[in-house]
C-alpha cells in the first residue's frame, strides 16, 4: 500500500508540474481570468461527487455551518488572487520559472505564520528563506539585476499561496475537507468569471479548452482527491519529498513540450530553491506528521 501511495504521489507531482505548461499555453493566448474561471468551476464540479459521497457515508452526516461558509469564501478569495497572479505571470515567464517560484510558498508559510499568528519560525525555516531568495533572484535574472515582471507576479502569487495554505492549516481543519475544497474552488472560479466578463475578451481555441480541461480535471480535481488518499498510506517524509518534485517536472515539461531552456546559472538557482523547499520541511518530517493542507490543491 505504501508503494502504491508513493507511486500515486509521484504521478501527482508529474501532473502538477506539467500543468504549468497548460497554463503557459493559456497565458500565451492572453487568457487569465476566463481561463481560471473555466478550470476552477469545472474542478469544483469534478470534486463535488466525492464531497457528496463523503457526506452521505458520514455518521452523523456532515452539516455546512455559517462558519464553514465564511472560511470557504475567505479561502476562495485568497485562491482567486494567488491563481490570478500566477496565470497573469504566465504571459511573461516560462513554465519552469513559474513552477519553481510558485514552490516558494512552502518556504514563505513560516514567515506568514510569524507575522500573522506570532509563531516563531524554526531556524531551518530562516535559512531556507535566505536560500530561496537567492535562488529566486538567480533563476529570474540569470545573475543580472533586471526586473522581470512575470517572475515578480509569480513571487507575489507565491506569497498569496502561502497565505492560503496558512489559512487552511488554521481554520479549514475544523471542517470536512472535501466540501470545503468544493466551496473554495467554486468561489475562486466565480470571482474569476465576474472579473473576466468585464475586462477580458472571450477567446475560443481548442488548445485553450484543452488546457482548461487538463488543469481542471487532472491537476485540480483528480490530483487533490488522490492526494487525500495517498497521504493516509505513506509516511510524511515520502509525501513531502515526492510532491516537492513538482517544480522539477515543471522545468522538464516546459523544455520537452515548449522548448524552454535554462542557462547554467538559472539551473543553479533552481537547485537552491529546491534545496530550500526541502530544508523548510525538515521540521515537519522529523515530527512524524504533515498537515494535509500543507500542499496547495489549487494548482
Amino acid at each position: 500500500m505504501r508503494l502504491k501511495a508513493d507511486l500515486t504521489l509521484f504521478i501527482i507531482a508529474i501532473i502538477w508540474g506539467s500543468a504549468f505548461v497548460a497554463q503557459r499555453v493559456a497565458g500565451q493566448l492572453g487568457s487569465v481570468y476566463l481561463f481560471n474561471a473555466a478550470r476552477y468551476i469545472l474542478a469544483g464540479l469534478v470534486v463535488l461527487p466525492f464531497a457528496w459521497h463523503v457526506r452521505q457515508i458520514a455518521n452523523p452526516p456532515h452539516k455546512m455551518t455559517r462558519e464553514q461558509y465564511k472560511w470557504m469564501f475567505i479561502a476562495g478569495v485568497l485562491l482567486f488572487v494567488a491563481a490570478a497572479l500566477q496565470q497573469a505571470g504566465m504571459q511573461y515567464t516560462t513554465a519552469g520559472n513559474a513552477g519553481f517560484i510558485t514552490s516558494l510558498y512552502v518556504v514563505l508559510v513560516p514567515i506568514v505564520l510569524f507575522f500573522g499568528w506570532s509563531e516563531k519560525p524554526h531556524w531551518l525555516a530562516i535559512i531556507a528563506v535566505a536560500l530561496a531568495a537567492a535562488g529566486a533572484f538567480v533563476l529570474s535574472t540569470g545573475g543580472r539585476f533586471e526586473f522581470q515582471i512575470g517572475d515578480a507576479m509569480e513571487l507575489v502569487g507565491a506569497l498569496f499561496w502561502a497565505l492560503h495554505v496558512s489559512l487552511l492549516g488554521k481554520f479549514a481543519s475544523r471542517f470536512e475537507a472535501m466540501s470545503f475544497s468544493v466551496g473554495q474552488l467554486l468561489v475562486c472560479g466565480i470571482l474569476n468569471l465576474i472579473l473576466g466578463i468585464f475586462i477580458e475578451k472571450p477567446v475560443f481555441m481548442w488548445s485553450l479548452v484543452g488546457a482548461a480541461a487538463y488543469t481542471a480535471v487532472f491537476s485540480l480535481g483528480l490530483c487533490y482527491t488522490l492526494q487525500v488518499w495517498a497521504q493516509r498510506h505513506t509516511p510524511p517524509a515520502d509525501a513531502a519529498l515526492i510532491l516537492s518534485l513538482e517544480s522539477v517536472f515543471a522545468v522538464l515539461a516546459g523544455g520537452l513540450l515548449l522548448k524552454e531552456t535554462l542557462s547554467g546559472i538559472q539551473i543553479f538557482g533552481c537547485m537552491l530553491i529546491f534545496f530550500a523547499v526541502g530544508l523548510s520541511q525538515m521540521k515537519s518530517l522529523n515530527s512524524g506528521k504533515i498537515d494535509q493542507s500543507h500542499f496547495v490543491e489549487g494548482r
